[in-house]
């Protein structure tokens, strides 16, 4: 694997506010007393141990993998009492919770969809559980509710997931999921009467509704009724169905499976003109996928028994359809192209050496494509930061869209007549929708404007690039009120994330803010193994080169402490899912760098992952723990299995949800276990287990108040930030 390295003169690149060749500032002093020890709930301890390619893996807490079990419940009861216990004594965790909900309260939209000559958007009037559908025949017109999730349930529990229209605008398949969990049912309301057909899917994740274009009905994607729980039992066996409006589930007509690859995960979309179904096939989380179609033949009379042809059948980069021109299917793809570029394939001579190249690959990394009229909209990636441009269908650059600030374009949508919408935010930039009317010297206009009681000209964004162990230059934003990063060390959260080929952009978050508003400084790493810089730096950071990652991170964390940003007892580390996987792993190597960490719903058994839900699709990222070479480098990081023996750990709140079907909760329990175990000094290992809530989607706001209230009290006590004060 070659390197990849930046030059080192970008050290001090600006984005916002730059000041370099700082002198670090003398730390404070130590604390007077260490906090008292907390008495942990006892936790049964089996002595399971299995021999695993010729090593010994003791397993003491599997019996926490049980969901279902009453001992596990009543394990789950004391241990949150144990933790609000601890939370409940935290000073200003309620001066946090009201200003929270002060900074939360302010009206937010999506960017508008055009779709069957009706536009749509999601908004939310601040403290809404769930953001409401809305309908209007006339984009300036007057707004329709048509769908209210906070309907759904009385607790906010329910959420909207998924929605398409049909092609005469009469109709809208919508997706619900309860307590947070990824699996949907599907329903379809009348949009002018609001009334729901009475259609019902169950068993459905990770799947759209695609309209034939006689609109009688959909195409959809649903795993066979799990064995077991629904919540922990493996997902295999994906197929495509086809569902005929008023008919039942059981009638559904199958058009595509694969027995043979269990594994694999179907997506059906109808093109526009109605002729063809254009299926992706993707095998887990790998970004490489295949694609295939099925010619309707009549658009009118669509059929469903014509034989399925593997258009892309190759698995040798992504394929992401974005439109056709009658037999022309244009994708973006990262094949032969790690950065991504724009190609046309012909269905009647889809030879390789056939493809036309449109838009070429750059330095920049396409991440996505969008087709508005005639033209593209291609959202690039430069140093973590969105640019957009726009091209004539045949590649040919027209101009670039000016942007407002460095920071994350958030979705393109097509609009009428050739206008687009578009979504912006940063860390300092509420998200805002732009529109864009037809034409080449056409100036983005703000269409909605969030309004928030915050100066964001109190602070300021720097991006650095940091040396990593082996040499390559990662990029980092730091944000902070103007002035406080000159003055001391300060209480810092560095979050990072680190896989699947997911970029860590700039993004507004309510939660940050506060934090910064009491004199924190919040810290963002765009370490290898995401997207940030195409498929290379994804590459770089997975299997056998995970722990590159791990590297990244405690590379900034030494840059943040070098540079006088902070000391280890005022550094606090944060990630969620993949993110919570990278807390785990370095809190074990190097326990010393850090003051407080807080793993959110984290993939912490490496050697069990790939038998709970989804888990065994993440093995293109992580390495299969039935390999014996893949096993070997996961049980090195493991951070169930490399909890240090009665070392002093630093304070530590791990937060997980009963109904993740994701990341199973039992990866936290078990960790949490083994922590409260080994734990040999007095530092809180404490776990904040949400009930009826699953990895976060689809959470209430009411929830991720509390979530973000707790989270933020219990680093402020442990790094030291005063949130009790007033700003």
């Amino acid at each position: 694997m070659n390197k990849i390295t930046f030059p080192l003169a970008l050290a001090c690149t600006t984005l916002l506010s730059v000041a370099c060749d700082r002198t670090p500032p003398e730390p404070p002093p130590a604390a007077d007393a260490a906090p008292a020890a907390l008495e942990y709930p006892s936790t049964r301890r089996e002595s399971l141990v299995e021999t695993l390619h010729g090593e010994e893996v003791a397993d003491p807490y599997r019996w926490l993998e049980q969901l279902d079990s009453d001992e596990v419940r009543d394990w789950i009861d004391a241990q949150n009492a144990l933790t609000f216990g601890h939370l409940d004594t935290l000073p200003g965790r309620d001066a946090l919770e009201a200003r929270l909900t002060e900074l939360w309260n302010y009206e937010r939209y999506s960017v508008p969809r055009e779709e069957s000559g009706r536009s749509f958007y999601l908004r939310n009037d601040g403290l809404q559980d769930h953001d409401v559908l809305y309908w209007l025949d006339e984009i300036d017109g007057e707004p329709r509710e048509l769908i209210d999730p906070n309907a759904f349930s009385a607790d906010g529990t329910v959420s909207l997931t998924m929605t398409s229209v049909s092609n005469d605008g009469r109709l809208i398949a919508y997706g619900r999921a309860e307590g947070g969990s990824d699996w949907q049912t599907f329903h379809v309301r009348e949009i002018d009467s609001g009334d729901d057909t009475g259609d019902f899917l169950e068993w459905i994740k990770y799947s759209p509704a695609a309209w034939t274009a006689d609109d009688a009905g959909f195409y959809y994607s649903r795993y066979p009724e799990p064995e077991g729980d629904p919540l922990t039992a493996p997902n295999v066996d994906h197929e495509l169905y086809y569902h005929r409006l008023g008919d039942p589930q059981s009638e559904s007509t199958l058009v595509y499976a694969r027995p043979d690859r269990p594994e694999w995960r179907f997506s059906g979309e109808v093109t526009d003109d109605g002729r063809y179904l254009v299926i992706t096939v993707r095998e887990g989380t790998d970004r490489r996928n295949r694609v295939y179609y099925l010619d309707l033949v009549d658009p009118d009379a669509p059929v469903i028994d014509g034989e399925v042809v593997e258009l892309l059948d190759d698995f040798d980069g992504g394929y992401h359809f974005i439109d056709n021109d009658g037999t022309t299917f244009y994708f973006h793809t990262t094949a032969d192209a790690p950065r991504g570029r724009i190609i046309a394939v012909d269905l009647e001579d889809p030879a390789r050496e056939r493809w036309d190249t449109l838009v070429a690959e750059r330095d920049d990394v396409i991440r996505d494509v969008t087709a508005v009229d005639d033209r593209f909209v291609v959202h690039w990636m430069r140093d973590a930061h969105s640019r957009v441009t726009v091209h004539a269908r045949d590649g040919e650059s027209l101009h670039e869209v000016e942007l407002p600030a460095p920071g994350t374009v958030t979705a393109v949508r097509s609009g009428r007549d050739g206008e687009m919408f578009f979504g912006f935010t940063s860390f300092l930039y509420p998200t805002t929708v732009f529109r864009v009317a037809a034409g080449d010297d056409a100036r983005p206009e703000v269409f909605r404007e969030p309004e928030l009681d915050f100066d964001p000209d109190a602070y300021e964004t720097r991006q650095v690039f940091y040396t990593s162990d082996d040499g390559t230059e990662i990029p980092m934003f730091i944000v902070y009120r103007r002035g406080a990063a000159d003055d001391s060390p300060a209480p810092t959260l560095l979050y990072g994330y680190g896989g699947f080929n997911i970029p860590i952009t700039p993004r507004f978050s309510v939660e940050n803010l506060a934090w910064l508003e009491r004199g924190g400084i919040y810290a963002s790493a765009n370490i290898r193994g995401g997207g940030e810089y195409g498929r290379d730096w994804h590459q770089a950071g997975v299997r056998e080169d995970k722990q590159n990652v791990f590297d990244d991170f405690i590379a900034a964390a030494e840059y943040l402490v070098d540079e006088g940003y902070t000391t280890p007892a005022q550094l606090g580390i944060y990630g969620r899912s993949n993110g919570g996987l990278l807390v785990g792993a370095v809190l074990n190597q190097r326990p010393e760098l850090f003051g407080a960490a807080i793993p959110a719903v984290g993939v912490m058994d490496m050697v069990r992952f790939h038998r709970f839900t989804v888990g065994a699709g993440w093995t293109p990222d992580y390495g299969n723990p039935e390999d014996a070479d893949d096993f070997a480098v996961l049980r090195a990081y493991s951070p169930y299995h490399n909890v240090r023996e009665r070392h002093d750990y630093p304070p530590v709140l791990i937060t997980t949800a009963d109904h993740d079907d994701r990341v199973v909760p039992g990866h936290s329990f078990k960790y949490a276990a083994m922590l409260q175990h080994r734990q040999g000094g007095e530092h809180p290992m404490l776990i904040r287990i949400e009930d009826r809530a699953g990895h976060g989607a689809g959470m209430s706001t009411w929830m991720r108040i509390e979530e973000a209230r707790d989270r933020l009290a219990f680093l402020a006590e442990h790094l030291g930030l005063d949130v009790a004060s007033s700003r």
